[in-house]
Protein backbone atom coordinates (compact mmCIF):
# COMPACT_ATOMS: atom_id res chain seq x y z
CA UNK A 1 0.00 0.00 0.00
CA UNK A 2 1.55 3.34 -0.62
CA UNK A 3 -0.20 6.96 0.57
CA UNK A 4 -3.30 4.87 1.71
CA UNK A 5 -3.83 3.60 -1.69
CA UNK A 6 -3.76 -0.32 -2.63
CA UNK A 7 -2.29 -1.41 -5.70
CA UNK A 8 -6.18 -1.44 -7.74
CA UNK A 9 -6.32 1.95 -6.40
CA UNK A 10 -3.24 3.62 -7.35
CA UNK A 11 -4.34 1.70 -11.21
CA UNK A 12 -7.70 3.32 -10.94
CA UNK A 13 -6.12 6.53 -9.81
CA UNK A 14 -3.44 6.51 -12.86
CA UNK A 15 -6.23 5.81 -15.49
CA UNK A 16 -7.73 9.04 -14.07
CA UNK A 17 -4.84 10.85 -14.06
CA UNK A 18 -4.06 9.91 -17.74
CA UNK A 19 -8.13 11.10 -18.70
CA UNK A 20 -7.36 14.48 -16.60
CA UNK A 21 -4.30 15.09 -18.18
CA UNK A 22 -5.78 15.39 -21.69
CA UNK A 23 -8.56 17.18 -20.61
CA UNK A 24 -5.89 19.58 -19.07
CA UNK A 25 -4.12 19.85 -22.17
CA UNK A 26 -7.07 20.58 -24.35
CA UNK A 27 -9.29 22.56 -21.97
CA UNK A 28 -6.63 24.16 -20.39
CA UNK A 29 -8.70 23.27 -17.27
CA UNK A 30 -10.59 20.36 -15.49
CA UNK A 31 -7.92 18.30 -14.16
CA UNK A 32 -8.74 19.01 -10.76
CA UNK A 33 -12.57 18.53 -11.41
CA UNK A 34 -11.72 15.27 -12.28
CA UNK A 35 -8.94 14.10 -9.84
CA UNK A 36 -10.18 15.49 -6.48
CA UNK A 37 -13.51 13.86 -6.52
CA UNK A 38 -12.28 10.44 -7.50
CA UNK A 39 -9.49 10.50 -5.30
CA UNK A 40 -11.70 11.69 -2.37
CA UNK A 41 -13.63 8.43 -2.83
CA UNK A 42 -10.66 6.50 -1.60
CA UNK A 43 -8.73 8.89 0.41
CA UNK A 44 -9.74 12.02 2.94
CA UNK A 45 -10.78 14.87 1.05
CA UNK A 46 -7.23 16.71 2.12
CA UNK A 47 -5.18 14.16 0.82
CA UNK A 48 -7.03 14.21 -2.41
CA UNK A 49 -6.82 18.07 -2.55
CA UNK A 50 -3.00 18.22 -1.74
CA UNK A 51 -2.03 15.83 -4.12
CA UNK A 52 -3.58 17.47 -6.71
CA UNK A 53 -2.75 20.56 -6.18
CA UNK A 54 1.16 19.62 -6.35
CA UNK A 55 0.10 18.17 -9.58
CA UNK A 56 -1.37 21.29 -10.85
CA UNK A 57 1.75 23.08 -10.05
CA UNK A 58 3.66 20.52 -11.32
CA UNK A 59 1.97 20.35 -15.39
CA UNK A 60 1.27 24.20 -14.80
CA UNK A 61 5.24 25.38 -14.53
CA UNK A 62 5.96 23.50 -17.81
CA UNK A 63 3.46 25.56 -20.27
CA UNK A 64 3.95 28.27 -17.72
CA UNK A 65 6.09 30.83 -20.30
CA UNK A 66 3.70 30.17 -23.33
CA UNK A 67 0.67 30.71 -21.20
CA UNK A 68 1.36 34.04 -19.93
CA UNK A 69 2.12 35.35 -23.32
CA UNK A 70 -1.13 34.64 -24.59
CA UNK A 71 -3.15 34.76 -21.41
CA UNK A 72 -5.76 38.50 -21.00
CA UNK A 73 -4.15 41.18 -18.42
CA UNK A 74 -7.23 39.66 -16.12
CA UNK A 75 -5.28 37.34 -15.36
CA UNK A 76 -2.84 39.52 -13.13
CA UNK A 77 -5.77 40.56 -10.73
CA UNK A 78 -7.37 37.49 -10.47
CA UNK A 79 -4.15 34.98 -9.68
CA UNK A 80 -3.31 37.54 -6.98
CA UNK A 81 -6.64 37.78 -5.25
CA UNK A 82 -6.71 33.96 -5.57
CA UNK A 83 -3.34 33.83 -3.95
CA UNK A 84 -4.44 35.50 -0.93
CA UNK A 85 -7.50 33.36 -1.03
CA UNK A 86 -6.19 30.18 -0.80
CA UNK A 87 -4.99 29.60 3.17
CA UNK A 88 -8.96 30.66 3.95
CA UNK A 89 -9.47 27.86 1.58
CA UNK A 90 -7.28 25.31 3.63
CA UNK A 91 -8.68 26.15 7.09
CA UNK A 92 -12.04 25.92 6.21
CA UNK A 93 -11.28 22.25 4.59
CA UNK A 94 -8.93 21.27 7.86
CA UNK A 95 -12.42 22.39 9.91
CA UNK A 96 -14.61 20.36 7.75
CA UNK A 97 -16.32 16.98 8.56
CA UNK A 98 -15.19 14.62 5.04
CA UNK A 99 -18.00 13.30 3.90
CA UNK A 100 -19.80 16.59 4.22
CA UNK A 101 -16.13 17.99 2.07
CA UNK A 102 -16.33 14.99 -0.23
CA UNK A 103 -20.32 16.51 -0.87
CA UNK A 104 -19.60 20.43 -1.17
CA UNK A 105 -16.42 19.20 -3.70
CA UNK A 106 -18.55 17.39 -6.11
CA UNK A 107 -21.55 20.34 -5.79
CA UNK A 108 -18.46 22.69 -6.74
CA UNK A 109 -18.38 20.86 -9.92
CA UNK A 110 -21.69 20.53 -10.84
CA UNK A 111 -22.14 24.56 -9.84
CA UNK A 112 -19.07 25.34 -12.55
CA UNK A 113 -20.90 23.21 -15.32
CA UNK A 114 -24.72 25.55 -14.53
CA UNK A 115 -22.54 28.37 -14.80
CA UNK A 116 -21.18 27.77 -18.21
CA UNK A 117 -24.78 27.13 -19.37
CA UNK A 118 -25.79 30.11 -19.08
CA UNK A 119 -25.89 32.87 -21.80
CA UNK A 120 -23.15 34.33 -22.90
CA UNK A 121 -22.36 37.83 -22.35
CA UNK A 122 -22.42 40.89 -25.23
CA UNK A 123 -19.36 40.67 -27.13
CA UNK A 124 -18.39 44.06 -25.84
CA UNK A 125 -19.05 42.85 -22.17
CA UNK A 126 -15.92 43.48 -20.02
CA UNK A 127 -16.27 42.58 -16.26
CA UNK A 128 -15.88 45.15 -13.65
CA UNK A 129 -12.83 45.43 -10.94
CA UNK A 130 -15.31 43.83 -8.18
CA UNK A 131 -16.19 40.66 -10.36
CA UNK A 132 -12.78 40.22 -11.26
CA UNK A 133 -11.77 40.67 -7.97
CA UNK A 134 -14.71 38.45 -6.49
CA UNK A 135 -13.97 36.00 -9.12
CA UNK A 136 -10.15 35.92 -7.80
CA UNK A 137 -11.26 35.27 -4.25
CA UNK A 138 -13.30 32.29 -4.89
CA UNK A 139 -11.38 30.70 -7.16
CA UNK A 140 -8.75 30.97 -4.23
CA UNK A 141 -10.79 29.59 -1.43
CA UNK A 142 -11.95 26.56 -3.30
CA UNK A 143 -8.54 26.07 -4.24
CA UNK A 144 -7.84 25.48 -0.64
CA UNK A 145 -10.95 23.88 -0.17
CA UNK A 146 -10.97 21.54 -3.11
CA UNK A 147 -8.05 21.59 -5.08
CA UNK A 148 -10.34 23.32 -7.84
CA UNK A 149 -9.09 26.76 -8.90
CA UNK A 150 -11.26 26.64 -12.36
CA UNK A 151 -15.38 26.51 -11.15
CA UNK A 152 -15.65 30.41 -10.74
CA UNK A 153 -12.91 31.55 -13.57
CA UNK A 154 -14.20 29.35 -16.38
CA UNK A 155 -17.12 31.01 -16.98
CA UNK A 156 -15.54 34.30 -16.54
CA UNK A 157 -13.66 33.43 -19.79
CA UNK A 158 -16.34 31.11 -21.34
CA UNK A 159 -19.18 33.14 -21.17
CA UNK A 160 -17.53 36.42 -23.02
CA UNK A 161 -16.25 36.82 -26.83
CA UNK A 162 -12.89 35.25 -25.76
CA UNK A 163 -10.90 33.14 -28.03
CA UNK A 164 -10.35 29.49 -26.81
CA UNK A 165 -6.45 30.37 -26.89
CA UNK A 166 -6.80 33.25 -24.85
CA UNK A 167 -9.27 31.87 -22.06
CA UNK A 168 -7.38 28.55 -21.96
CA UNK A 169 -3.89 30.37 -21.13
CA UNK A 170 -5.31 32.76 -18.99
CA UNK A 171 -7.12 29.75 -17.22
CA UNK A 172 -3.85 27.95 -17.09
CA UNK A 173 -1.81 30.90 -15.66
CA UNK A 174 -4.39 31.30 -13.05
CA UNK A 175 -3.74 28.31 -12.16
CA UNK A 176 0.45 27.93 -11.96
CA UNK A 177 -0.87 31.07 -9.52
CA UNK A 178 -2.95 28.86 -7.58
CA UNK A 179 -1.10 25.56 -7.22
CA UNK A 180 1.71 27.66 -6.18
CA UNK A 181 -0.47 29.15 -3.46
CA UNK A 182 -1.59 25.72 -2.28
CA UNK A 183 0.96 24.09 -1.83
CA UNK A 184 3.00 26.76 0.06
CA UNK A 185 0.00 27.44 2.26
CA UNK A 186 -0.84 23.22 2.85
CA UNK A 187 2.95 22.93 3.84
CA UNK A 188 3.36 26.01 6.26
CA UNK A 189 -0.30 24.96 7.84
CA UNK A 190 0.90 20.92 8.00
CA UNK A 191 -0.86 19.73 6.09
CA UNK A 192 1.09 18.81 3.00
CA UNK A 193 2.69 15.08 3.97
CA UNK A 194 5.61 12.97 2.30
CA UNK A 195 2.96 10.73 1.05
CA UNK A 196 1.37 13.42 -0.70
CA UNK A 197 4.34 13.99 -2.77
CA UNK A 198 4.96 10.43 -3.71
CA UNK A 199 1.25 9.91 -4.84
CA UNK A 200 1.64 12.76 -6.90
CA UNK A 201 4.85 11.89 -8.18
CA UNK A 202 3.58 7.96 -9.41
CA UNK A 203 0.49 9.92 -11.27
CA UNK A 204 2.80 13.09 -12.93
CA UNK A 205 3.90 10.79 -15.76
CA UNK A 206 0.35 10.07 -16.72
CA UNK A 207 -0.75 13.32 -16.13
CA UNK A 208 2.03 14.60 -18.47
CA UNK A 209 1.19 11.82 -21.41
CA UNK A 210 -2.41 12.75 -21.24
CA UNK A 211 -1.45 16.65 -21.44
CA UNK A 212 0.47 16.31 -24.20
CA UNK A 213 -2.08 14.69 -26.67
CA UNK A 214 -4.48 17.01 -25.34
CA UNK A 215 -2.24 20.10 -26.51
CA UNK A 216 -2.27 18.09 -29.55
CA UNK A 217 -5.70 18.10 -30.63
CA UNK A 218 -6.04 21.51 -29.28
CA UNK A 219 -5.31 23.21 -32.44
CA UNK A 220 -7.71 20.59 -34.31
CA UNK A 221 -11.34 21.77 -33.03
CA UNK A 222 -13.57 24.48 -33.51
CA UNK A 223 -14.61 26.70 -31.03
CA UNK A 224 -17.77 25.26 -30.82
CA UNK A 225 -16.87 22.01 -30.09
CA UNK A 226 -14.08 23.12 -27.27
CA UNK A 227 -17.09 24.65 -25.32
CA UNK A 228 -19.14 21.78 -26.13
CA UNK A 229 -16.33 19.37 -24.66
CA UNK A 230 -16.13 21.95 -21.51
CA UNK A 231 -19.60 22.14 -20.41
CA UNK A 232 -19.41 17.93 -21.13
CA UNK A 233 -16.29 17.55 -18.83
CA UNK A 234 -17.91 20.06 -16.53
CA UNK A 235 -21.37 17.83 -16.54
CA UNK A 236 -19.41 14.61 -16.86
CA UNK A 237 -17.18 15.20 -13.49
CA UNK A 238 -20.21 16.51 -11.05
CA UNK A 239 -22.76 13.57 -12.06
CA UNK A 240 -20.19 11.39 -11.77
CA UNK A 241 -19.40 12.72 -8.27
CA UNK A 242 -22.64 13.33 -6.85
CA UNK A 243 -23.65 9.79 -8.20
CA UNK A 244 -20.77 8.14 -6.53
CA UNK A 245 -21.53 9.53 -3.21
CA UNK A 246 -25.01 8.41 -3.22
Amino acid sequence: MIADFTSLQIAAALVAALAAGFVRGLAGFGMALLLVPVLGLTVAPQSAVVTVTILSLFIGLISLRSAVGQAERSALPIGAFAVLATPLGLWLLRLTDPDLARMLIALVALGAFILVLLPKQAGTHAPGKAVTGLTGIASGVLTGFAGMPGPPIIPYYLRRAVTPQMARASMMAIFVATSTAGCTAAYLMGMMQPRHAMLAAILFPAILIGNAFGGLAFGKVSPALWRIFVGLVLGAAAVGALVKLV
